[in-house]
């Protein structure tokens, strides 16, 4: 009888985070903010529809890069879960930071046990009452969270773009200029991005319960206008 071919475990979870790193790098970076009226977030996507950005619940949002087919089942199993669980108990109960922990354990367990893990790296979103309170969870392919202060950017390119986008933040922000921020983090020195290109979506706070709004083109264009 022949003997099975063996492979250390540690060569086997390289390779997998290998495979998902390399997924996500293949896809478009985005990046998310707070402003002094609540959350953007902003992709670079020249799709009309297929999302990267999008509504889970009240006042929480979902964002993914990396393939879509599987950040976007991640996002279905989210308002599954939400709506559930506000039907269950009460909507004050449905929380960014229990949908990060769900996500988790979901793709932590996806990570080690199945052959291929998922090629994604997803964002919760919930806007406080004001800017100290606004929660931003990065969930990375293995599962990890990171609990972001103020701003994060998601994609291959994470760490180059979020340097930019540091560098470009200030106190009271307005939506104009955290927008003018994101994007030009995301283009970087030697590119240029038009309102074609993006997915804008927020979370408002001043919102009374559903807080999430896209951005329509139309009015991405006088907002980027400082950017020429």
């Amino acid at each position: 009888m022949s003997m099975p071919f063996y492979v250390a475990p540690e060569q086997v979870m390289k390779d997998r985070a290998d495979y998902a790193r390399k997924g996500i790098a293949r896809g478009r970076s985005l990046a998310a903010l707070s402003y002094d009226q609540g959350i953007l977030i902003c992709a670079e996507n020249p799709s009309r529809t297929l999302h990267k950005v999008a509504e889970i619940y009240d006042r929480i949002a979902f964002a993914g890069v990396g393939k879509f087919s599987e950040f976007d089942s991640l996002r279905t199993a989210g308002v599954r879960l939400a709506d559930v669980k506000g039907f269950t108990y009460s909507r004050e109960d449905v929380d960014a930071r229990s949908l990060a922990n769900a996500y988790a354990q979901s793709l932590g367990q996806v990570f080690t046990h199945e052959m291929k893990p998922m090629e994604v790296e997803i964002l919760v979103a919930e806007v406080g009452v004001d800017k100290a309170s606004d929660q931003l969870f990065r969930i990375s392919y293995e599962g990890t969270i990171v609990d972001e202060d103020g701003s994060t950017v998601l994609g291959g390119d994470a760490d180059t773009i979020g340097e930019r986008l540091r560098a470009n933040l200030t106190d009271n922000l307005d939506m104009g200029a955290a927008l003018r921020a994101a994007v030009s983090a995301l283009a970087g020195p030697e590119r240029t991005l038009e309102a074609g290109n993006l997915e804008v979506a927020v979370l408002s706070r001043t919102s009374a319960r559903r807080a999430f709004r896209r951005i329509p083109e139309a009015e991405l264009v006088p907002m980027l206008t400082a950017l020429a």
